[in-house]
């Protein structure tokens, strides 16, 4: 399918479906499959490196991922996570470092947090789409204390909402919101122009993402760990067990975003 923006999704009244995934094969089947956009996400640290997290992945590797995901479906829009280390500490490197996600493929790039609204405003000016991910920003992890619920007192909400409308004026095309209330999220989702993408943040957001493996219900944890020491996020459902194949498995969850089936309350917070 061709290349839509997200605003004529939205226009369109139509829920986006995101999905994560790390190489050509993946990206050309979802892109068949219908996904409207395609997320090279920085989890490939844990799900293809199988480490403890997503600090150890460098901008190499969302580069190198990033052309593999866009060779496998160049019509389709690709977002990609800046890394950690990549946007934090310099305004001019980071513009850098999107640029060169760009080239590789990327038509957004992404970073976490509500704080850097300098380097938003500086890479929209450069003519860089951003992504602002808040709630639970997975590069956060260590100071959060683990994979934690965001946004369930009344401080930590304001403080998510208060980042969103910064984020906003400063230009980020959309807001990925992960593990925050369903409520949060509705409530964010409703201010803004914007496209909102939730993950574990109820059905009222714009859009879905899940990462490909959770879909297919194979990802079964780090690899220092045994897989039955693994328990699957509330946010993650298994699409494949009841589809015949991947890519039906794929096509199904799509409908099911479109159709405002997925998530469910078991899979929102």
């Amino acid at each position: 399918m061709p290349k839509q923006t997200l605003d004529q999704l939205i226009a369109a009244g139509e829920k986006i479906a995101m999905l994560t995934c790390y190489d050509a094969t993946f990206a050309k089947v979802s892109a068949a499959a219908g996904v409207d956009v395609l997320l090279v996400g920085d989890s490939l640290g844990m799900v293809l490196q199988g480490a403890e997290n997503t600090l150890q992945v460098t901008m190499q590797d969302m580069i190198y991922h990033t052309k593999c995901v866009a060779a496998g479906a160049p019509n389709t829009l690709i977002m990609t996570d800046m890394p950690y280390g990549s946007y934090e500490h310099d305004i001019e490197d980071a513009c850098h470092n999107a640029q060169a996600l760009i080239d590789a493929g990327a038509d957004i790039v992404k970073i976490e947090g509500g704080e850097f609204l300098a380097t938003v405003r500086h890479m929209v000016k450069r003519g860089i789409p951003v992504c602002a991910h808040l709630g639970f920003t997975p590069q956060s992890v260590i100071q959060l204390g683990g994979y934690k619920i965001q946004g369930k007192t009344d401080e930590s909400a304001q403080k998510i909402t208060q980042d969103a409308i910064n984020m906003h004026a400063a230009g980020a095309s959309l807001i990925l919101l992960e593990m925050v209330p369903a409520n949060l999220a509705r409530q964010i989702t409703e201010k803004f122009k914007i496209p909102t993408i939730g993950i574990g943040a109820g059905i009222d957001c714009s859009g879905q993402v899940l990462v490909i493996q959770d879909l297919l219900g194979i990802y079964s944890g780090v690899a220092s760990k045994s897989p039955g020491d693994y328990k699957a996020p509330r946010f993650a459902k298994n699409f494949l067990a009841e589809s015949g194949s991947i890519q039906q498995a794929i096509a199904n969850y799509v409908q099911a975003v479109k159709n405002k089936i997925f998530p469910a309350a078991e899979h929102s917070y």
